[in-house]
């Protein structure tokens, strides 16, 4: 591997993070893929218990044997990883989370019968455990992809990897404009800019826009949010009101709750620290600023990993309601801080801009 002494600045490889001096820079669409990944491991282990209890749990299989739906999830997970490792590019990365997730989803649904010495697939806590192990997977995808800004070596080898897909296929117009999307603006930013662009740029066209379930989901959520955002004034006070409803509809839940003594303090704790970050948001940020928002997420993110897993122990399906509530004002609230980030960088640029002019005007 190269050292980098050829330039300075960000061509330099030494200089680099550790993740990418060893060649594993983040795919921009990794956390679109992940997001796949966690909603088709929830649909599958749902749609399973229900088809399971439609059915009267039957045993599949005769003779003395059973044919468990983790092996099914097991096959599937290793399809998965074949699928993995034998196609290049950005286009088999959405199958395999989608295939994945299922597999997974048969996987871990079975987990009270490998945490009880009866093998009980109907053991009280394994909702809640499911859901932990999933919540765990989501945060940790989204931690990889959020622990730093991305390197303009991250996004020219994004726009290289799409180019995989490009020369042996051809690009779609969208395709083509995706991948040139990453590649840096100035050529002197990263080595091999150039080169990666007159790639690009030379590829086949093919007019026929490959169908992706992942990207179609993805881009219809990106313009339904844009939409809603575009003179969103109100939404300020509307997230805050549904965390604090959320937040009081727990507590009122573990009050009146028969389960767990536990589970009902574990859901009580988690709905009042919720409420408590939400007012702080609504006090200190003024509802709707950055801030704000921020204060939001954090009490988002308290419910998610806090509250919900003890309402499982409580309430399996009330949980799961909670859980899609939780996930889409999550998304708003991403979404909302990703353009006010935006507006605050754009005031930055223009600050900055007018700052130099008023240093390089002449004297009068």
């Amino acid at each position: 591997m190269t050292d980098g002494s050829r330039g300075h600045g960000p061509g330099v490889v030494r200089r680099r993070p550790l993740l990418l001096r060893v060649g594993l820079p983040r795919d921009p669409r990794g956390s679109a893929n992940v997001a796949a990944f966690v909603a088709v491991t929830v649909a599958t282990v749902l749609v399973t218990r229900a088809l399971l209890a439609a059915s009267g749990y039957p045993q599949v299989g005769g003779g003395g044997l059973h044919v468990a739906h983790v092996l099914w999830g097991g096959l599937l997970m290793g399809v998965a990883l074949v699928l993995a490792v034998t196609y290049s590019g950005p286009v088999v990365r959405p199958g395999v989370a989608v295939v994945g997730g299922v597999g997974f989803g048969l996987f871990v649904d079975e987990i009270g019968k490998f945490l009880t010495a009866d093998n009980d697939y109907f053991f009280k806590p394994a909702p809640a455990l499911i859901y932990v192990v999933v919540v765990v997977l989501m945060l940790l995808g989204e931690a990889l992809q959020r622990r730093r800004e991305r390197h303009p070596s991250e996004e020219l080898a994004a726009a290289v990897d799409e180019a995989v897909a490009g020369v042996a296929g051809g690009f779609s117009p969208r395709a083509r404009a995706r991948a040139l999307e990453h590649v840096p603006a100035h050529d002197e930013d990263v080595p091999g800019t150039a080169e990666a662009r007159a790639l690009i740029e030379a590829a086949p066209d093919d007019e026929q826009e490959l169908p992706s379930l992942v990207g179609g989901v993805t881009r219809l959520v990106t313009r339904g949010s844009r939409q809603l955002l575009a003179n969103a004034r109100w939404l300020g006070p509307v997230v805050a009101g549904l965390v604090v409803v959320a937040a009081l509809a727990s507590v009122a839940w573990a009050l009146l709750s028969s389960g767990p003594r536990f589970a009902a303090i574990g859901v009580a704790a988690g709905g009042a620290a919720q409420l408590v970050l939400a007012v702080v948001g609504l006090v200190t940020g003024r509802g709707a600023s950055e801030r704000a928002f921020e204060w939001y997420r954090r009490s988002l993110y308290v419910g998610l990993l806090v509250t919900q897993p003890f309402l499982f122990r409580l309430q399996e399906w009330v949980a799961t309601v909670g859980l899609v509530v939780g996930l889409a004002l999550l998304v708003l609230v991403a979404a909302e801080l990703h353009v006010l980030a935006g507006r605050r960088q754009e005031q930055a640029a223009d600050a900055a801009r007018e700052e130099r002019g008023q240093r390089t005007s002449p004297s009068t």
